[in-house]
């Protein structure tokens, strides 16, 4: 998945990728075809990569169900990264006094 790449357009390059693939007689089964978008998935999402696969049975889920749940995700994170108060940043300007000659 590429960067700032939503679920939908991900899925639509690898739907294109898998089907030139096919029409050069390669085969893929689903529990493949799950894995392998699990795993080009970035690293903000390996917690959900973990829980899909620690809760699911990757053989027999059905791409459809991996697809709503990323793109569920996907709408998660977008609405957590709009409703976070952002952040307000104070810039310090330092300045150096010299010595008096006062101490003599």
């Amino acid at each position: 998945m590429l960067e700032n790449e939503n679920v939908s357009s991900m899925y639509a390059r690898f739907n294109d990728i898998i089907n030139a693939l096919k029409g050069l007689g390669m085969v893929y089964t689903n529990h493949e075809l799950v894995s392998k978008i699990l795993r080009c998935l970035p690293k903000s999402w390996e917690p959900k990569v973990t829980a899909i696969e620690e809760a699911n049975d990757l053989s027999t889920l059905p791409l459809e169900d991996l697809l709503g749940s990323l793109m569920t995700h996907e709408l998660r994170m977008n609405d957590q990264a709009r409703n976070e108060p952002k952040k307000k940043t104070i810039a310090l300007k330092a300045s150096k006094d010299e010595e008096s000659d006062e101490d003599e």
